[in-house]
């Protein structure tokens, strides 16, 4: 969880300063596809989460 916590936290910040800086379009993707790989982490981690546990 900490993992994803600070993509989280970087994908924001690498977002906002490219939104704010004039020519800093490149921070702004690389803060939208770290943002996507966070998600898809999180995503990974709770289905492979769901598969372990038994059925009952």
């Amino acid at each position: 969880m900490v993992f994803f916590l600070v993509l989280l936290g970087s994908a924001i910040a690498l977002i906002t300063i490219g939104a704010v800086m004039d020519g800093m379009l490149y921070l702004l993707s690389t803060g939208v596809l770290l943002l996507i790989a966070a998600v898809l982490y999180l995503l990974v981690r709770s289905v492979s989460r769901s598969r372990r546990r038994p059925a009952h």
